[in-house]
């Protein structure tokens, strides 16, 4: 059983003093790692079933990417890419759009900077000024990607906002029209034809409809193929562009390496990060000639290109292909389901079990069905003390997002801890 000792609560006493504005569901000081394990300041370990929010995607301390990264080093660590040539931002986007059939991409630094490139693009590109969002929906917490975050209301208290509005997500465990799929008509998705564009927002106004192939910080919610299949309709018919943010999703992290190819609907702009970077920061926003065809200067950073990020994301991408990692996602994804759903039918708190690939969502209940929220934070409390990193998601929801290279003997382990966090209520 982990304990917090002196070393550990000095270095989060002074944490608490200089960082702002963090929110941390436990107390964990990490020293190091090493594939699907982290380490702690006190030596203790613990599967990681987080991936340091599905960032880690081909694990901790992966001997390629070092190499790649610390050769890059060697050389130049950053050139300005905004105003002078190198290759290996070049041969990392040539890659990148090699594996996604996109055509052009502009890099930045993070999630939500790259949905802050396709909103200005989008903008910019269809000469309209708004666009359309999901409720429960995260795309960020810089004004613009907050504009179309819709997760929690404290997240956008006192901000100015971009013209979004929200509409419902195809949330099939608690459906908010209180139908039935498939009989429901996919009716959540309808209803921006029936009572959005009608009574709210003009589709000749709406530049694109942003949306998350898989709804990650809103709770791992799933949508039957159908939804994305009536959002690409909507928006072919109305001349409006489709955003898929595959910021959490992307990666191989379902299997395909956008998330987006398992409905089978293609966006016009995509935005990337998270585990194309492998830790070191960076992002890309994808999409194809005609619409990226903003001039020289219409959008531009500091480090976007960045040659440490760039050779980093080329052996992750390489290691990814190399390895398989989507079909592993899949096989062990489905393992783990297969698991999840044997703990659900012995605990009456697990409510639902979904997901695709290994991004999957536990969400816990209580009796009549209500969102077991203080439940739900206990158990991701008391799984660190197992020696198991969870982290949460939507309202009452576990999220289960190990690295892809984790080990069957190692979920086996986790689910192990896991249930005996269960067995603890």
């Amino acid at each position: 059983m982990r304990k917090i000792t002196r070393k550990s609560r000095d270095i989060i006493d002074r944490d608490s003093k200089v960082i702002s504005s963090l929110t941390r569901p436990y107390e964990l000081v990490i020293d190091h790692a090493d594939g699907s394990t982290i380490y702690d300041v006190e030596g203790n370990s613990y599967i990681d079933f987080a991936s340091s929010v599905a960032v880690m995607n081909i694990g901790y301390n992966n001997k390629e990417f070092k190499e790649a990264v610390c050769a890059q080093m060697d050389k130049i660590v950053h050139c300005g890419f905004s105003d002078f040539n190198s290759e290996m931002p070049v041969k990392l986007a040539e890659k990148l759009c090699r594996m996604t059939g996109y055509e052009k991409l502009f890099f930045s630094n993070s999630g939500a900077e790259t949905v802050e490139a396709a909103m200005k693009l989008a903008f910019r590109y269809t000469k309209r000024s708004s666009m359309l969002a999901f409720y429960r929906a995260f795309h960020g917490r810089t004004l613009g990607a907050l504009s179309l975050t819709s997760s929690k209301v404290r997240h956008k208290e006192h901000y100015p906002s971009l013209r979004v509005v929200h509409s419902y997500y195809a949330y099939c465990y608690r459906c908010p029209f209180n139908l039935e799929y498939p009989d429901c008509g996919i009716t959540c998705a309808r209803e921006i034809e029936f009572t959005t564009f009608k009574r709210v927002l003009s589709p000749d106004d709406t530049a694109a409809i942003a949306v998350e192939p898989i709804q990650g910080e809103g709770g791992f919610i799933v949508p039957p193929s159908e939804f994305h299949k009536e959002l690409r309709r909507i928006c072919d018919e109305n001349d409006i562009l489709l955003i898929a943010d595959e910021v959490q999703s992307g990666g191989f992290r379902t299997g395909k390496f956008m998330a987006m190819e398992n409905f089978g609907v293609r966006a016009d702009i995509v935005c990337m990060s998270k585990s194309i970077g492998s830790g070191i920061p960076l992002g890309a926003t994808l999409s194809t000639g005609e619409i990226m065809s903003w001039p020289p200067g219409a959008h531009a950073n500091t480090f976007g290109g960045n040659l440490l990020a760039a050779a980093g994301g080329l052996a992750t991408l390489e290691f990814m292909e190399s390895n398989r990692l989507g079909e592993k996602a899949v096989e062990k994804g489905t393992y783990l389901m297969k698991r999840l759903n044997e703990l659900k039918d012995e605990y009456r708190i697990i409510g639902d079990v979904r997901g695709i690939g290994l991004m999957i969502g536990v969400e816990l209940v209580e009796e009549n069905k209500a969102p077991a929220v203080e439940k739900r934070e206990k158990i991701v409390k008391k799984a660190v003390e197992e020696g198991l990193i969870l982290l949460p998601a939507g309202d009452s929801v576990i999220r289960f997002v190990p690295p892809l290279i984790i080990s069957k003997e190692e979920i086996d382990c986790g689910l192990e801890m896991f249930e005996t966090t269960l067995k603890s209520l």
